[in-house]
């Protein structure tokens, strides 16, 4: 539960950093949270994985990737806010957003672990 309220609290405070900066027409918000954190998910995965540069118990591997990106990413909320776009008929938006999240998470988790993966080859680290 702790893992998950630390998440919750960076997701509130970034998607009200991002909201206050570049306002609500469109969340982005949601979408820099779901990316950075399929980013951490991806990173953490790789690093901390079998033959990954870092081990970690299962206990800690679940506390960051079910608690802590969990409580951070925000699918219900995407999901939500897609909903909402369509309802005003803002398809231009509720469109990109679909295309842009999940574009944009594939190529972030893709990006963590191929980061863990190289970060796994070096030697003496």
């Amino acid at each position: 539960m702790l893992g998950s309220a630390l998440g919750g609290a960076a997701r509130y405070g970034l998607s009200g950093l991002a909201a206050h900066h570049v306002g609500e027409a469109f969340p982005i918000g949601t979408l820099i949270v779901n990316v950075t954190g399929c980013f951490v998910i991806g990173f953490f995965a790789v690093l901390t994985g079998p033959d990954g540069r870092v081990f970690v118990s299962s206990d800690a591997r679940q506390f960051v990737m079910t608690g802590i990106c969990g409580g951070y990413t925000t699918f219900s909320s995407f999901s939500l806010q897609t909903l909402n776009l369509a309802r005003d008929s803002q398809w231009l938006f509720a469109g990109a957003n679909v295309v842009l999240s999940v574009v944009l998470c594939l190529v972030a988790v893709w990006l963590g672990a191929i980061a863990a993966g190289s970060l796994n080859q070096l030697k003496g680290f």
